[in-house]
């Protein structure tokens, strides 16, 4: 899947883009007709300091716009929490397809 990653107000790890990349490629395995993504990372001044990281990933397949958004301590972790959840959105929308 090509991925389009944004990091908000600061400059990410080659390291960082690399392993969203490889966690989201294998979202190809649950639905192959993924068409586009989207990934922001943003560092977020609110009162919760150390889980000050948020990951927003946006995913296109046919007839939805699928959103996930997760806060953590790192980047990484939110991405990993991120991903899960596009993931059970996945297999609801499959599910609803097979349905009609």
């Amino acid at each position: 899947m090509k991925l389009q990653i944004h990091s908000i107000h600061f400059d990410a790890d080659v390291k960082l883009l690399d392993f969203i990349q490889k966690r989201s490629d294998k979202l190809d395995t649950f639905y192959d007709r993924i068409t586009e993504g989207e990934v922001f990372l943003k560092l977020d001044k609110g009162e919760h300091s150390r889980e000050n990281k948020v990951v927003e990933m946006k995913i296109g397949v046919p007839g939805a716009t699928l959103f996930a958004k997760a806060q953590n301590t790192s980047f990484e972790a939110a991405a990993d929490e991120a991903i899960e959840s596009l993931r059970r959105q996945i297999h609801k929308h499959k599910e609803k397809l097979m349905a009609k």
